[in-house]
């Protein structure tokens, strides 16, 4: 999928440099049922302080009932701690063998079905045909604001925490997915490994970010479109901190206004 922002902009700073140690506002400190509980009522607490929980739940409320089925997916921002306590995010390389964004990195997940409840249904129904993640090791917390792909597609960002990583056996899709494999949340806020990317859409100016990540079997993978968008996204709420590089180009907005007429005509 091509890189795209959300309809809603976030303000950062572009000269900002993060210069501390980040601090998500999820913490896998226990498994216990009650403990995670609190944790997740703790994340739905700093969401509404910043006042994005109660943004997204409206909009994507209204959203989901103007939006066809035919034109909407989902995509699983499935969280789990890593060894040294860190958040860290599944990724996948799609299959060679697909028509569409071959061999790109993606998230789990895809276009909605007629028996599919909501986003959240989507993205773990995709999930499990893609990697054989099971719903039940999944806890979702949230949905992100939607964004829209340049193939005007309304991508639902689901948020899921996977606390018991060790029961999470890996069963790859073939036809749709080559590797698995899994990153550090923090990095697509970090300059490092980062690159942009100016691209155009008619007479519109944006800018797509690609992030390179090297795994510990020294395979080399990069990050890039609409993954990295919703992930630059996710990590800026999750740890209330901006990027510390430029997301958009001024008149990207206008891009966004130009997709979205296109959508209601």
């Amino acid at each position: 999928m091509a890189c795209i922002a959300p309809s809603e902009l976030m303000n950062c700073k572009a000269d900002q440099k993060l210069t501390k140690k980040l601090q998500p506002i999820i913490n896998f400190s226990s498994t216990e049922d009650e403990e995670i509980t609190e944790y997740t009522d703790n994340l739905h607490e700093n969401s509404y302080i910043v006042g994005i929980k109660e943004y997204i739940t409206n909009r994507n409320l209204q959203l989901s009932k103007v939006i066809s089925r035919e034109k909407r997916a989902a995509v699983l921002i499935c969280l789990f701690e890593g060894l040294e306590g860190e958040l860290r995010v599944i990724l996948t390389k799609r299959s060679m063998k697909l028509s569409t964004h071959p061999g790109e990195v993606a998230l789990p997940g895809g276009k909605m079905d007629e028996e599919d409840l909501d986003d959240s249904a989507t993205a773990l129904r995709e999930a499990k045909e893609e990697i054989g993640l099971k719903s039940s090791l999944v806890q979702v917390i949230t949905n992100l604001e939607p964004f829209r792909s340049l193939h005007l597609l309304t991508v639902v960002p689901v948020v899921g925490l996977l606390s018991r990583i060790e029961e999470f056996k890996p069963v790859l899709n073939a036809d749709e997915v080559d590797a698995i494999f899994d990153v550090p949340l923090d990095m697509f806020l970090k300059e490092e490994n980062h690159r942009r990317v100016e691209k155009e859409y008619g007479i519109w100016k944006y800018v797509c970010h690609i992030f390179e990540y090297e795994s510990s079997k020294q395979e080399i993978f990069h990050i890039g479109g609409l993954t990295a968008s919703i992930l630059i996204h996710a990590a800026s709420i999750i740890y209330q901190e901006p990027p510390s590089f430029s997301e958009y180009l001024p008149d990207f907005s206008q891009l966004q206004f130009t997709l979205n007429m296109k959508d209601s005509c």
